[in-house]
């Protein structure tokens, strides 16, 4: 599997490697031995799978409160997103600041998005599936997000006009948002 870094230190791109031949192919998704090898060492406790019917759904930009913090690691099986991050954690050198990659079921990359970041991911296509491991449990008096339009994080977002959540309409910029993460902090 090859790991690639991103300008935000912890958020990391994943190539899993892929065995094709006539009949499709063939990857180990998930390895905890593999991982553990390039110092990502997360014990994964869930799996979520979502279904976007429509291009331009967007969901995001969602975050778990400590101590209920999630650790996500995103992949698309079936479709394309374009999945945003964004560094919430106050203090950090790259505060406020996001990465944007595609995720593809043709790319079969995947993104870790560590405790302190917030996570958005908007459809490029019709019926595109995501599944995503965590390591702690839904919790919905810690669930928080943050405005997908925020004009202070500036995000290059593939639509104008999104399909939202009736909650997603009414999150705050990241200045108001409820936010307990601090750089160097204990995210547990």
């Amino acid at each position: 599997m090859k790991v690639i870094s991103t300008k935000l230190p912890g958020v990391l791109v994943l190539e899993p490697k892929a065995h094709g031949d006539h009949r499709g192919f063939f990857m180990e998704s998930y390895n905890q031995q593999t991982l553990a090898g390039e110092g990502i060492q997360h014990a994964f406790i869930q799996d979520n799978h979502s279904l976007s019917v429509e291009s331009g759904v967007l969901r995001g930009l969602h975050y778990q409160l400590a101590p209920k913090a999630l650790t996500k690691l995103v992949r698309v099986v079936s479709g394309a997103v374009y999945d945003v991050v964004v560094d919430i954690r106050k203090g950090s050198p790259t505060y406020g600041q996001w990465v944007g990659v595609i995720l593809s079921a043709e790319n079969k990359r995947q993104i870790l998005v560590p405790k302190g970041f917030a996570h958005g991911a908007c459809t490029l296509v019709p019926n595109t599936q995501l599944l995503y491991k965590v390591d702690d449990y839904y919790s919905p008096e810690h669930d928080r997000g943050i405005a997908w339009n925020d004009p202070a994080l500036g995000i290059d977002w593939p639509v104008s006009n999104p399909i939202l959540s009736d909650r997603d309409r009414q999150q705050p910029t990241l200045a108001l948002a409820d936010n307990n993460f601090v750089y160097g902090g204990d995210l547990s």
